[in-house]
C-alpha cells in the first residue's frame, strides 16, 4: 500500500482546512492510500532557528522528519495567513528538511523523491490560492514533485454541510481527484 500523510496548517477548532483534511484522508483511502493523520497540535516545534538547531535537535522536530520520512507522498492543507501559508505549516516544513545524524545540509530526507500535493480552504472569494502558490514553491524548493492537481474551497464558511461534506459538487470531486492522482504519483515513484 502507499503511503501518505495529511499535514493541516491548523490546529483551531472548528478549523475548515481541519475539515478539508478528513474529507482528504477518506479519499486517499479510498483511493487505497495507507494514511498517516498528522496533529501538528501533538508536537512540540518550537519557532524554527539555526542556534536553537545547534545546541539540541527538538525530539519532536525528529519525530516528525521521521514520518515524512516514512511516506511515499505527502498532502498538505494550509489555511491563508496574508495571502501565504501558516505558520505553523511553514514551521513544521522547516523542520522537517533539517538534516539529523550524518545527513549533508542538501539531503532533505523527509521530502526528496516525494509525491506531494496542496489544499486550502478559506473565507475568501479565491479559496486560498494566494497561499497554495506560495506552498507550492517551498515543497518544489525542498524536492518533491507538487502534482498539478489542487483543491481550493472559496467561502468555507458556507461550503461545508453538518456533517463536514462539501456542498458543491465541484469541490468535492477535486478533493477526489487529487487524492487518486497523489496515491498514483506517489506509487510510480515509489
Amino acid at each position: 500500500m502507499t503511503k501518505i500523510a495529511v499535514v493541516v496548517g491548523s490546529t483551531r477548532e472548528g478549523s475548515f482546512n481541519r475539515a478539508l483534511g478528513k474529507l482528504a484522508v477518506r479519499a486517499l483511502e479510498a483511493h487505497g492510500a495507507t494514511v498517516t493523520d498528522v496533529d501538528l497540535a501533538a508536537f512540540d516545534l518550537p519557532l524554527y532557528s539555526a542556534a536553537l538547531e545547534a545546541g539540541a535537535f527538538p525530539p519532536d522536530a525528529r519525530r516528525l522528519k521521521e514520518i515524512f520520512a516514512a511516506q511515499a507522498g505527502l498532502l498538505f492543507v494550509s489555511p491563508e495567513y496574508n495571502g501565504s501559508v501558516s505558520p505553523l505549516l511553514k514551521n513544521a516544513i522547516d523542520w522537517a528538511s533539517r538534516p539529523t545524524g550524518d545527513e549533508s545540509l542538501v539531503a532533505l530526507s523527509a521530502y526528496r523523491g516525494k509525491a506531494s500535493a496542496v489544499m486550502a480552504a478559506s473565507i475568501s472569494p479565491f479559496g486560498g490560492l494566494r497561499g497554495l502558490m506560495h506552498l507550492r514553491q517551498i515543497l518544489s524548493t525542498i524536492q518533491t514533485l507538487v502534482i498539478p492537481e489542487q483543491v481550493l474551497v472559496p467561502n468555507a464558511h458556507a461550503a461545508f454541510d453538518a456533517d463536514g461534506g462539501l456542498k458543491e459538487a465541484l469541490p468535492a470531486s477535486l478533493v477526489d481527484m487529487t487524492a487518486a492522482r497523489l496515491v498514483a504519483v506517489a506509487k510510480a515513484l515509489g
